[in-house]
Formats: structure tokens, sequence, C-alpha cells
């Protein structure tokens, strides 16, 4: 399987640890901060599966790929929530889709930095 569509599976894997955690995390916290806190969850599992499944060859130490790795994730983060908090509170609300908004804002955000990421890991993380 090309590295692509590896990360894209292995991403796609910790992207629904992120999105299905958020739901747990908003039973007892405001949309925003599960957000941040869902993030972490599928960080956590993303690092993980993308060194066991997609970028096995690099010579980084694990450490200094891990700090990258959170790195690049951090500007995915920011824009991630941006997008999610802006979508659930200010557009969605304006057009009158109220109904699983939060949820369809937080896959939208989750989505928007797919190549940033690749590209962020292929070369900085993991190289």
């Amino acid at each position: 399987m090309n590295e692509v569509v590896k990360f894209v599976v292995v991403g796609g894997v910790s992207a629904l640890l992120n999105w299905s955690s958020r739901f747990i995390f908003s039973i007892w916290l405001s949309y925003e901060l599960s957000i941040v806190l869902s993030f972490f969850i599928g960080l956590t599992s993303g690092f993980l599966l993308m060194k066991i499944f997609v970028f096995q060859k690099s010579e980084k130490p694990f450490f200094q790929q891990a700090a990258y790795f959170l790195g690049v994730n951090m500007l995915a983060l920011a824009l991630t929530w941006t997008i999610s908090v802006y979508l659930a509170k200010t557009l969605f609300p304006a057009i009158g889709f109220r109904n699983g908004a939060d949820g369809i804002a937080h896959l939208i955000g989750i989505s928007a930095p797919i190549m940033t990421s690749y590209f962020g890991h292929k070369y900085l993380t993991f190289k």
C-alpha cells in the first residue's frame, strides 16, 4: 500500500478516535474544551499508528519525532478548533442547521488539515 494511502487510513482511525471521544467529553465539558481534549486522544493514537504503520524508516530519535509530531499537530489543532467552533457556533446556526451541527462541524474541522499534516509529518516529524 502506498504511503499516502496508509497515512489516510491511519489518520482516519485516529480521527475517528478524536471525533468520537469528543462526544464523551461533551457530556461534562464545553464543546470548545471537548475539541481540545479529544484532539489529544487522536494525537496519541495517531503518533503511535503513524510510527508503526506509515513512517517506520525515520532516523530521528523517538522523542524528537514525538516533539515534531506535537508541533505539527498544534497547528492542526488551531485549524481544527477554529473551523469546528466557527461552523458550530456561527455559520450553522445562521443557516438554521442545529441538529447534529456540533458533530458535523467537528468532523469538518478534523478533516481540514489532512494534507498539511501529511507533508509536515513526512518532511519534519518522520524524516
